[in-house]
């Protein structure tokens, strides 16, 4: 007993400075955006409190039409995305896990073969050219609509429902379309919502395939303004949406801090969404843990 508690604050000690290690340097970018421009020069190393408080560096960002029209690019593809990815890959993880059908066996070991033999980039790219999908929002959300892991664990969840409730529905009448709408996602709450969200973070976080398939400036997502701003030291266009302002303000202006504001404004609207979805992601962790 005594090794067991020595072992579990031994962990608990690992636990406490990983979380550190995330968190620290998120502060220290958020201390950094809400500092004055003028004190920024004093927050030393990875200091979490902000120098003064100055929310002009979120003024200047959002009054960048470029971020804005790119937020509104990246909520877009997100919401768009995540709802074709969970219809799609609901509809066919029921269809696989509860009906039958010729040739079934085959299609299971083709979504094995392309979970685990994915296809090159230039494949993916002419597919895209051919369909006339190439700089547009649909490239995006559609080149992976289904997950083939997402789908097998979806499979899982549905195949875990009893039975004799499929069979009782069946019995009053119920077809297959109202069996999925009315039983299975229902029931499947859980397992959706915790697909929502990996969907989601995918989706918000999407970069690279955005740089190759989409070409318009006006339709680039969060990720590549930020790439642009923050990678490329892009600090002219950063300065779009401010007019009038003398050369002195402008000297004032802190780069730095606002690469942080940037950084944090693509940060945090991911980490409003977890706590709304963690009690499903909790309770979907623990039915797919729990076997009877």
């Amino acid at each position: 007993m005594r090794n067991f508690s020595v072992m579990k604050s031994i962990i608990q000690f690992v636990l406490f400075i990983f979380v550190l290690a995330i968190l620290i340097p998120l502060l220290n970018i958020l201390a950094m955006s809400l500092s004055d421009p003028s004190k920024v020069s004093e927050l030393s190393g990875l200091g979490i409190l902000p120098k003064g408080f100055s929310l002009i560096n979120y003024e200047i960002i959002l009054a960048n039409p470029l971020i804005v029209r790119s937020i509104l690019n990246s909520v877009f593809i997100t919401i768009v995305g995540t709802i074709v990815n969970l219809f799609l890959t609901a509809l066919t993880a029921y269809v696989l896990a509860r009906t039958n059908f010729v040739g079934k066996n085959i299609v299971l070991i083709l979504l094995i073969a392309v979970m685990v033999f994915e296809p090159s980039m230039i494949t993916e790219y002419l597919l895209m050219k051919d369909l006339g999908l190439l700089n547009s929002y649909a490239s995006l959300i559609l080149y992976k609509a289904i997950n083939v892991y997402y789908l097998f664990i979806l499979m899982r969840f549905f195949q875990e429902v009893p039975d004799s409730i499929i069979e009782a529905a069946k019995i009053d009448g119920a077809s297959h379309f109202r069996i999925f709408t009315q039983i299975m996602i229902p029931l499947s709450k859980p397992a959706l919502a915790t697909l929502a969200l990996f969907y989601g973070v995918y989706h918000w976080n999407e970069y690279f395939r955005a740089t190759i398939y989409i070409t318009d400036p006006s339709k680039w997502p969060l990720q590549v303004v930020l790439r642009q701003f923050v990678v490329s030291q892009d600090n002219t266009t950063l300065l779009n949406g401010i007019d009038g302002k003398s050369a002195e303000f402008l000297a004032s202006l802190d780069f730095g801090s606002l690469q942080a504001a940037t950084i944090v404004v693509a940060v945090v609207p991911m980490l409003l969404l977890y706590p709304l979805i963690l009690k499903y992601f909790t309770k979907g962790a623990m039915d797919g843990g729990v076997k009877e």
